[in-house]
């Protein structure tokens, strides 16, 4: 078994019970849409970080610039980054995936305050639970992306990269297949935004980026039995987040 199916094979349980969560079942009125994404919104935000730490690692970012690293490595950090703070939204005009959230919010009246407030509030610094929760953060969701910003502020890069491969890149497909396919029976011409960016993140997710991320904790592991055995440890810490993030969905909606 090579070390990618020894990763997987740990994770099979948390990934499984994560993609058999009950919120996935719960969103059938627009109120609970409206609810998931006042949360979920917190994880589209704090992915930036994870990613820009990797640009950071993994890429040139100083002047005067010199060669970092594998070069099929800068090209899947480098074409994340594009597509996430650039990407084409549904009426051909580039926005980053974060604002086509915030918009897609908006179309289904949900509401950004909060998130917004966060984002200015991390200007000064990366901010913690109780600072997130104090701007109107839901609880499960400050706790979410607070354990995101301590990792990727003092995780070691082969964690982040672990944390980004396993728990999300290589997440985001099976988890929300379903629920465009439901979100497009139930409430059609309502969600139209929410559904063209759960797509977006199939389409782009569920293609090479995949086998990319993958070649990049190879990587940055090496044949380094204890950078292998971490990066298993934050895999598998990353899902389990997003089950306590899930969990409190789950609570607010009552399922």
């Amino acid at each position: 078994m090579d070390r990618h199916a020894r990763i997987r094979a740990r994770i099979a349980p948390v990934r499984d019970r994560l993609l058999a969560h009950p919120v996935h079942g719960s969103l059938g009125t627009l109120e609970d849409v409206r609810a998931f994404m006042a949360s979920h919104v917190f994880a589209v935000w704090d992915f930036m970080s994870l990613l820009k730490r990797l640009q950071r690692e993994l890429t040139c970012v100083e002047v005067p610039w010199v060669p970092v690293g594998d070069a099929e490595v800068r090209f899947l950090i480098n074409e994340i980054v594009c597509g996430e703070e650039s990407d084409v939204g549904p009426d051909g005009a580039r926005t980053s995936h974060f604002d086509l959230y915030l918009r897609a919010m908006r179309e289904a009246g949900a509401d950004t305050a909060p998130v917004l407030a966060a984002a200015r509030l991390a200007r000064t610094g990366a901010p913690d639970a109780g600072a997130l929760t104090s701007v109107g953060a839901p609880s499960a969701a400050a706790a979410f992306s607070a354990s995101t910003f301590a990792l990727a502020a003092r995780g070691q890069v082969h964690e982040v990269a672990a944390a980004f491969t396993y728990g999300r890149e290589d997440l985001i497909p099976d988890m929300f297949t379903g629920l465009v396919a439901r979100l497009s029976r139930e409430h059609p011409g309502r969600l139209d935004t929410f559904r063209y960016y759960l797509e977006r993140h199939i389409e782009v997710d569920g293609g090479h980026h995949g086998a990319l991320s993958l070649r990049m904790v190879s990587l940055l592991c090496g044949d380094d039995e204890r950078k292998w055995e971490e990066a298993a440890t934050a895999a598998e810490a990353s899902l389990r987040a997003r089950i306590a993030l899930w969990d409190g969905l789950a609570l607010r909606a009552g399922a």
